[in-house]
Protein backbone atom coordinates (compact mmCIF):
# COMPACT_ATOMS: atom_id res chain seq x y z
CA UNK A 1 0.00 0.00 0.00
CA UNK A 2 1.54 3.60 -0.96
CA UNK A 3 -0.67 5.65 0.64
CA UNK A 4 0.27 7.10 4.11
CA UNK A 5 -2.13 7.10 7.03
CA UNK A 6 -1.95 10.97 6.90
CA UNK A 7 -3.45 11.25 3.91
CA UNK A 8 -5.96 8.20 4.26
CA UNK A 9 -6.75 10.27 7.81
CA UNK A 10 -7.42 13.82 5.49
CA UNK A 11 -9.29 12.41 3.46
CA UNK A 12 -11.60 10.69 5.61
CA UNK A 13 -12.16 14.16 7.49
CA UNK A 14 -12.97 15.72 4.45
CA UNK A 15 -15.66 12.90 3.49
CA UNK A 16 -17.18 13.61 7.25
CA UNK A 17 -17.33 17.31 6.80
CA UNK A 18 -18.75 17.09 3.38
CA UNK A 19 -21.52 14.31 5.46
CA UNK A 20 -22.11 17.23 8.05
CA UNK A 21 -23.55 19.30 5.01
CA UNK A 22 -27.51 19.14 5.03
CA UNK A 23 -28.66 18.21 2.20
CA UNK A 24 -31.60 15.49 0.49
CA UNK A 25 -30.48 12.29 1.78
CA UNK A 26 -30.61 14.09 5.39
CA UNK A 27 -34.08 14.83 4.79
CA UNK A 28 -34.88 12.07 3.24
CA UNK A 29 -33.23 9.82 6.35
CA UNK A 30 -35.20 11.91 8.77
CA UNK A 31 -38.23 11.89 7.48
CA UNK A 32 -37.98 8.10 6.85
CA UNK A 33 -36.68 7.55 10.59
CA UNK A 34 -40.03 9.90 11.69
CA UNK A 35 -42.57 7.59 9.60
CA UNK A 36 -41.05 4.20 10.20
CA UNK A 37 -37.87 4.43 12.79
CA UNK A 38 -34.40 2.98 11.91
CA UNK A 39 -35.63 -0.09 9.85
CA UNK A 40 -37.25 2.39 7.48
CA UNK A 41 -34.40 4.78 6.88
CA UNK A 42 -31.29 2.22 6.85
CA UNK A 43 -32.06 0.95 3.82
CA UNK A 44 -31.83 4.17 1.92
CA UNK A 45 -28.00 4.37 3.60
CA UNK A 46 -26.96 1.00 1.82
CA UNK A 47 -28.30 2.51 -1.13
CA UNK A 48 -26.66 5.74 -1.44
CA UNK A 49 -23.31 3.28 0.19
CA UNK A 50 -23.44 1.24 -3.54
CA UNK A 51 -22.94 4.96 -5.25
CA UNK A 52 -20.15 5.72 -2.72
CA UNK A 53 -18.58 2.83 -3.83
CA UNK A 54 -18.80 3.14 -7.95
CA UNK A 55 -18.27 7.02 -8.28
CA UNK A 56 -14.83 6.97 -6.45
CA UNK A 57 -13.72 3.72 -8.21
CA UNK A 58 -15.09 5.48 -11.60
CA UNK A 59 -12.78 8.45 -11.20
CA UNK A 60 -9.86 6.31 -10.08
CA UNK A 61 -9.88 4.72 -13.02
CA UNK A 62 -10.80 7.40 -15.43
CA UNK A 63 -8.00 9.70 -13.68
CA UNK A 64 -5.24 7.29 -14.21
CA UNK A 65 -5.99 6.61 -18.19
CA UNK A 66 -5.66 10.39 -18.19
CA UNK A 67 -2.91 10.75 -16.58
CA UNK A 68 -1.41 7.71 -18.85
CA UNK A 69 -1.99 10.25 -21.90
CA UNK A 70 -1.31 13.96 -20.73
CA UNK A 71 2.11 14.58 -19.01
CA UNK A 72 1.13 16.58 -15.39
CA UNK A 73 -2.40 16.43 -15.20
CA UNK A 74 -2.05 15.43 -11.81
CA UNK A 75 -0.60 18.65 -10.71
CA UNK A 76 -3.12 20.73 -12.51
CA UNK A 77 -6.02 18.04 -10.68
CA UNK A 78 -4.36 18.85 -7.43
CA UNK A 79 -4.94 22.59 -7.55
CA UNK A 80 -8.64 21.32 -9.10
CA UNK A 81 -9.10 19.90 -5.84
CA UNK A 82 -8.29 22.89 -4.07
CA UNK A 83 -10.31 25.50 -5.51
CA UNK A 84 -13.04 22.84 -5.13
CA UNK A 85 -13.08 22.73 -1.94
CA UNK A 86 -12.32 26.64 -1.48
CA UNK A 87 -15.50 27.34 -3.62
CA UNK A 88 -18.05 24.85 -1.92
CA UNK A 89 -17.01 26.46 1.44
CA UNK A 90 -17.69 29.27 0.36
CA UNK A 91 -20.73 29.06 -1.55
CA UNK A 92 -21.78 26.47 2.15
CA UNK A 93 -21.31 30.07 3.97
CA UNK A 94 -22.84 32.18 1.32
CA UNK A 95 -26.20 30.20 1.55
CA UNK A 96 -26.58 29.25 5.06
CA UNK A 97 -29.53 30.23 6.17
CA UNK A 98 -31.81 28.54 2.91
CA UNK A 99 -33.48 25.94 3.73
CA UNK A 100 -33.11 22.27 2.49
CA UNK A 101 -35.24 21.49 -0.50
CA UNK A 102 -37.76 18.24 -0.67
CA UNK A 103 -37.72 15.42 -2.46
CA UNK A 104 -40.72 13.21 -2.02
CA UNK A 105 -39.05 10.38 -3.97
CA UNK A 106 -37.11 9.99 -0.85
CA UNK A 107 -39.42 9.48 1.04
CA UNK A 108 -41.64 6.95 -0.25
CA UNK A 109 -42.53 3.75 2.59
CA UNK A 110 -41.00 0.48 1.91
CA UNK A 111 -37.82 -1.01 2.90
CA UNK A 112 -36.65 -1.99 -1.25
CA UNK A 113 -37.64 1.83 -1.91
CA UNK A 114 -35.97 3.27 0.51
CA UNK A 115 -33.08 1.20 -1.07
CA UNK A 116 -34.18 2.28 -4.85
CA UNK A 117 -34.55 5.86 -3.62
CA UNK A 118 -30.77 5.96 -1.90
CA UNK A 119 -29.41 3.99 -4.89
CA UNK A 120 -30.97 6.37 -7.54
CA UNK A 121 -29.99 10.24 -5.80
CA UNK A 122 -26.43 9.02 -6.05
CA UNK A 123 -26.33 7.34 -9.08
CA UNK A 124 -28.68 9.81 -10.94
CA UNK A 125 -26.14 12.49 -9.88
CA UNK A 126 -23.47 12.66 -13.01
CA UNK A 127 -21.43 15.50 -11.16
CA UNK A 128 -20.87 13.10 -8.41
CA UNK A 129 -17.82 11.22 -10.71
CA UNK A 130 -16.45 14.83 -11.38
CA UNK A 131 -16.44 15.87 -8.14
CA UNK A 132 -14.23 12.96 -7.31
CA UNK A 133 -12.20 12.94 -10.47
CA UNK A 134 -12.00 16.30 -8.74
CA UNK A 135 -11.06 15.83 -5.39
CA UNK A 136 -9.18 12.88 -5.34
CA UNK A 137 -5.68 13.96 -6.45
CA UNK A 138 -5.58 16.12 -3.98
CA UNK A 139 -5.36 13.48 -1.80
CA UNK A 140 -3.55 10.56 -3.28
CA UNK A 141 -1.41 10.33 -6.33
CA UNK A 142 -3.79 8.65 -8.38
CA UNK A 143 -0.39 7.00 -10.75
CA UNK A 144 1.13 5.26 -7.75
CA UNK A 145 -1.99 3.43 -6.05
CA UNK A 146 -1.74 -0.59 -5.98
CA UNK A 147 -5.25 -2.57 -5.65
CA UNK A 148 -4.91 -2.28 -1.96
CA UNK A 149 -4.92 1.38 -1.91
CA UNK A 150 -8.15 1.65 -3.86
CA UNK A 151 -9.80 -0.88 -1.66
CA UNK A 152 -9.36 1.53 1.32
CA UNK A 153 -9.89 4.51 -0.90
CA UNK A 154 -13.46 3.03 -1.89
CA UNK A 155 -13.76 1.50 1.83
CA UNK A 156 -13.55 5.03 3.29
CA UNK A 157 -15.55 6.63 0.43
CA UNK A 158 -18.85 4.88 1.45
CA UNK A 159 -17.35 3.93 5.65
CA UNK A 160 -17.72 7.57 6.62
CA UNK A 161 -20.71 8.82 4.83
CA UNK A 162 -22.53 5.39 5.93
CA UNK A 163 -21.31 5.81 9.31
CA UNK A 164 -23.02 9.10 9.97
CA UNK A 165 -26.40 8.52 7.85
CA UNK A 166 -26.60 5.68 10.10
CA UNK A 167 -26.09 7.77 13.31
CA UNK A 168 -28.25 10.57 11.94
CA UNK A 169 -30.94 7.98 11.29
CA UNK A 170 -30.67 6.51 15.30
CA UNK A 171 -30.66 9.89 16.68
CA UNK A 172 -33.43 11.21 14.47
CA UNK A 173 -34.83 13.42 17.19
CA UNK A 174 -32.17 15.38 17.71
CA UNK A 175 -31.49 16.14 14.11
CA UNK A 176 -35.21 16.60 13.46
CA UNK A 177 -34.64 19.64 16.08
CA UNK A 178 -31.20 20.99 14.36
CA UNK A 179 -32.73 20.95 11.19
CA UNK A 180 -35.89 22.81 11.62
CA UNK A 181 -34.09 25.38 13.63
CA UNK A 182 -32.94 28.18 10.90
CA UNK A 183 -30.52 29.52 13.37
CA UNK A 184 -29.05 26.06 14.14
CA UNK A 185 -28.84 25.17 10.16
CA UNK A 186 -26.99 28.34 10.01
CA UNK A 187 -24.56 27.54 12.33
CA UNK A 188 -23.62 24.58 10.78
CA UNK A 189 -23.34 25.44 6.97
CA UNK A 190 -21.04 28.10 8.19
CA UNK A 191 -18.98 25.90 10.41
CA UNK A 192 -19.04 23.28 7.65
CA UNK A 193 -18.08 25.82 5.35
CA UNK A 194 -15.05 27.09 7.20
CA UNK A 195 -13.98 23.47 7.21
CA UNK A 196 -14.44 23.07 3.63
CA UNK A 197 -12.18 26.13 2.86
CA UNK A 198 -9.60 24.06 5.30
CA UNK A 199 -8.98 21.32 4.06
CA UNK A 200 -9.02 23.59 0.66
CA UNK A 201 -6.02 25.31 2.13
CA UNK A 202 -4.46 21.75 3.55
CA UNK A 203 -3.96 20.56 0.01
CA UNK A 204 -1.23 22.39 -2.20
CA UNK A 205 1.20 21.60 1.45
CA UNK A 206 0.05 17.56 1.50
Amino acid sequence: MTISLSDAALYAGALFILFLTPGPVWVALMARAMSGGFRSAWPLAMGVVVGDVIWPLVAILGVTWIVSVFDGFMVVLKWVACFTFLTMGYLLIQSAGKAIAKDSRLTQPGMWAGFVAGLAVILGNPKAVLFYMGVLPGFFDLTQLTGADIAVICALSFAVPLAGNLILAGFVDRARRLLTSPKALKRMNIVSGALLITVGIIIPFT
